[in-house]
């Protein structure tokens, strides 16, 4: 039984991470982005993850969405070593304008392969709910929402079979077998 308690340094995070993202919205549905994030947290701490995993869960995107290294720096501050590690772990690109599409996922995918199990468990929780997103946003929208993607369909799948594989490589739990399920329904279904 997991009897992890969370402390002030979650909430600090979580008021953090509202007011971070708090004019961003997801692709196609536009519900707030913090929805997200918040679905991230829940599954890291449902999956037995630390305290730490789960703020790096709601902070996972800031560097690459909201400030680039004065974030990171906030982050590393505010929530310590641990968490910005995880967090930079999970950031494709810190500069703007990103790199390429490819290059940017390649560099992911690499990383993740020798990535610690708090990455590996983060990243997932990430793809999980944004792959559930997609098939959810699919499922009542239609084929269309592919046009959203830099890469239509046949990039974004290649992508999350990728991840499908590195994450099926260290292990299976329970978030490792509802992200290839998802998977697999949007390759089926679209």
């Amino acid at each position: 039984m997991n009897t992890l308690q969370l402390t002030s340094k979650f909430e600090e995070a979580l008021v953090y991470a509202t007011r971070l993202h708090a004019h961003q919205i997801r692709k196609i549905s536009g519900v707030p982005y913090i929805a997200h994030l918040l679905s991230v947290a829940a599954l890291i701490l449902e999956a037995g993850g630390t305290e730490e995993e789960a703020i790096a869960g709601l902070l996972h995107d800031a560097v690459e969405d909201q400030g680039g290294k004065s974030t990171r720096e906030e982050i590393r501050q505010h929530f310590g070593e641990t968490v910005v590690a995880i967090v930079d772990a999970c950031t494709e690109s810190d500069t703007y304008p990103k790199p390429p599409w490819q290059e940017r996922k390649q560099r992911y995918l690499d990383n993740l392969r020798h990535a610690s199990a708090s990455v590996r468990r983060v990243s997932l929780a990430d793809k999980l709910h944004n792959a559930r997103s997609l098939l959810a946003d699919y499922r009542q929208h239609g084929s269309g929402i592919w046009q959203q993607f830099k890469t239509g369909k046949e990039g974004t799948l290649w992508f999350y079979q990728q991840l499908q594989q590195v994450y099926s490589a260290s292990g299976s739990d329970f978030l490792t077998q509802e992200f290839s399920q998802v998977v697999q329904a949007l390759c089926n279904e679209s």
